[in-house]
């Protein structure tokens, strides 16, 4: 069994849209980034790098190359899916943490879910996301960006 932790943070934005988990969030703001800023999928792109000891998301998706840019982070998670599996790993479980004072998230988790379930070709039964505030604190707290935790659990078959 392998462990991996990943953690992702971008700042707030006018003129850009607020995309986490693969869906678009209804905000005034929006994550700055060279894709699409997703900080919940890069964060668990980086859990699942660094369990298979195959290094990080800047490595494999580098903010200089301008394929990636404005990519839809979802497509970066199957290519690390697919690297997984050519590599013997099996996904146990994700749990995802992301922290935003604003705006509430809690309705867009099924769907965020389903969509990071679906690129990692998991059951949505193994992949836990909660969202919580920082009660004003802090960079997330004062609305300043949106941070993610993800941890997993790999196995080598």
């Amino acid at each position: 069994m392998r462990i991996g932790h990943g953690y992702d943070v971008h700042r707030l934005v006018s003129g850009r849209e607020l995309i986490l988990g693969g869906v678009q969030v209804p905000f005034d703001k929006g994550l700055l980034g060279h894709s699409d800023a997703d900080v919940l999928t890069h964060a668990v792109m980086d859990a699942l790098l660094g369990a298979s000891a195959l290094g990080d998301i800047g490595l494999h998706f580098p903010d200089t190359d301008e394929q990636f840019r404005g990519i839809s982070s979802l497509k970066l998670l199957e290519r690390v899916c697919v690297l997984l599996k050519e590599k013997g790993f099996r996904i146990e479980n994700i749990d995802c943490t992301i922290l935003a004072q604003a705006p509430k998230l809690r309705p867009f988790i099924p769907e965020m879910q389903k969509n990071l379930a679906e690129s990692c070709r998991i059951p949505c039964s193994i992949l836990n996301i909660k969202a919580t505030t920082e009660e004003g604190l802090g960079f997330t707290g004062s609305g300043e960006g949106i941070a993610a935790h993800a941890v997993c659990l790999l196995e080598l078959i």
